[in-house]
């Protein structure tokens, strides 16, 4: 029975049923057939009615004109008022940041408010990207739906030639929705590299305008939006330093966690636990939950048989663990990282708890 019906503007299509091709199948043997037969024929123009009264069917070659034309015309006039729509907009847009900017210097650092208004200034500025993105994302794994939508701005522009770089936290490596975005992005050439601490939030379209958020407001409904030269110079500057220390996150989730990565995560956290920062903060800084932090410092604490935290702290600083450096990162293999015991691990014996992929 006919119940599956496409509206392609004002152009409705019905998609052929079984009942449909078998009807078409008999009409074609015979000089027409007195039965009206089901809608989907008729819609499709594949039966029509003879001056005798009878249906017959249609060779497909036929019928194809008088039915798709139609949907193409529609799609021809979706195209070209897309098309209008972008370079009215992109017109607008460049009477608008210049409006913006005016004569004074200061000008180029503007307020962006309400979260619908910056998530409509960012896609517009990474539509308008051609060369280079640069993104700092802190805060551990990102929601599914702004994912998605990053997904449907960052793929266009990967696809444009553009050169994605961006860095997370360590703690992404085991969170799904973030780690799927990253082998979509990477597959289509995004580098994309981890580290234990991110500076803040920071999107930078072609070194010609940076986003970050506002620091003394609402951090979702105010952001600045910044085309000053020194100042987004200095901006790409600190992702440089950042990004030259990070990771690399590999394209493939066979190997997204090497153990090495967990012990530079505790000695982060043991690090801002020494310094006398609360577990809030600590997971505030470092893009992990309160308990996960809790978790490090309870396996530090059992490594060391420490009774309270000032004594951890005392024993940690004492035992001169937190000023030995671990070996560098292989970069030419990210995806299957060296066989490496860490230092941390040969001193404290504690081992990675999570597996690759986890």
């Amino acid at each position: 029975m006919c119940t599956n019906l496409v509206i392609a503007g004002d152009s409705p299509v019905s998609e052929i049923c079984a009942e449909g091709l078998s009807f078409y199948a008999e009409a074609l043997k015979g000089d027409g057939i007195s039965e009206e037969g089901p809608e989907c024929l008729l819609a499709l123009g594949l039966l029509r009615r003879t001056p005798g009264g009878r249906f017959a069917a249609v060779p497909p070659g036929l019928a194809a004109h008088s039915v798709m034309r139609p949907v193409e015309k529609t799609i021809e006039e979706a195209q070209q008022a897309l098309s209008v729509a972008r370079s009215s907009l992109h017109r607008a847009e460049a009477v608008y940041w210049g409006s913006a900017r005016g004569d004074d210097e200061t000008s180029s650092i503007r307020v962006v408010r309400g979260a619908d208004v910056i998530s409509a200034t960012l896609s517009s500025a990474v539509h308008s990207c051609r060369e280079e993105l640069l993104t700092a994302q802190p805060g551990g794994g990102r929601p599914q739906e702004l994912l998605e939508a990053a997904l449907a701005s960052d793929l266009p522009a990967l696809r444009r030639g553009v050169r994605q770089r961006t860095i997370y936290q360590h703690t992404v490596r085991t969170h799904g929705p973030t780690l799927c975005y990253v082998e979509r992005v990477s597959a289509a050439g995004a580098e994309v590299r981890t580290l234990d601490e991110v500076f803040d939030r920071l999107i930078v379209c072609d070194r010609r305008i940076a986003f970050v958020p506002d620091p003394v407001a609402e951090r979702r409904q105010v952001a600045l939006a910044i085309e000053h030269p020194g100042v987004v110079r200095y901006l790409v500057g600190l992702f440089e330093h950042s990004w030259e220390r990070a990771v690399p996150l590999p394209s493939t989730p066979n190997e997204y966690r090497p153990p090495l990565l967990l012990d530079e995560t505790r000695r982060a956290v043991l690090q801002l636990m020494v310094n006398g920062y609360t577990d809030k903060t600590i997971a505030g800084r470092l893009g992990m939950s309160v308990r996960t932090v809790a978790t490090h410092m309870a396996k530090a604490a059992e490594a060391f048989d420490s009774r309270s935290r000032a004594q951890l702290a005392y024993m940690i600083a004492k035992s001169g663990l937190l000023d030995e450096e671990l070996p560098e990162p292989d970069d030419r293999a990210p995806v299957t990282p060296r066989s490496v015991q860490s230092p941390y691990t040969a001193s404290t014996g504690l081992a990675s708890s999570h597996s690759p992929g986890r």
